[in-house]
């Protein structure tokens, strides 16, 4: 658990880390840190308006982030939690445009992998999940790749290994049901 500690430290400090997630490595920091948010986009070469993912361990730590959704709709993505599925909700007037991007809507996973869950369980709130790795570049599947992509950008990567699964997550929206990716 000290790792998990560590790197909670780190992102409650602004800090910018990587961690293994269910397909890749991925990049993380505070949400609400736009310092820290920038810093992620100027490492992939990504625009701010594309947007981010959020990842937590539990709804209760994103919640405030959405806007209400019909429950028969919030049943669906609740049962599909924790998974491998990320979901596109109205976003709340808490989430701020860097996280947005463009857009309406905030997106977000409850993620089962166990070095995800104990992050955000140690940081007590989600973080941003993207892919360790430049825009057009592949995406990060160990800690050597993240090494070779930004060998001294980063504070802190997170050992251990991505799950099987080798596409990313699948998003959908939400309220339509519509897959989106």
């Amino acid at each position: 658990m000290n790792n998990y500690i560590e790197a909670a430290k780190i992102l409650k400090q602004g800090g910018v880390i990587a961690y293994p997630t269910e397909a890749v490595f991925g990049f993380g920091c505070d949400p609400f840190n736009e310092k820290a948010v920038n810093k992620i986009l100027s490492l992939k070469k990504r625009s701010v308006d594309k947007g981010l993912i959020l990842i937590a361990s539990n709804w209760n730590q994103i919640k405030d982030l959405t806007k209400l959704i019909p429950q028969d709709k919030l049943n669906i993505v609740l049962n599909s939690w924790p998974g491998p599925y990320t979901w596109i909700f109205p976003s709340s007037d808490k989430v701020p445009h860097w996280i947005s991007g463009k857009f309406d809507s905030i997106a977000l996973r409850v993620s089962a992998h166990p070095t995800v869950q104990n992050l955000c369980n140690a940081y007590n709130g989600p973080i941003v999940s993207t892919s360790a790795n430049p825009e057009n570049k592949p995406p990060a599947r160990s800690i050597e790749e993240v090494k070779n992509y930004f060998p001294n950008e980063l504070d802190l990567i997170l050992g251990g290994e991505v799950d099987t699964t080798k596409q990313p997550s699948m998003i959908k929206d939400a309220v339509s049901g519509e897959v989106l990716r």
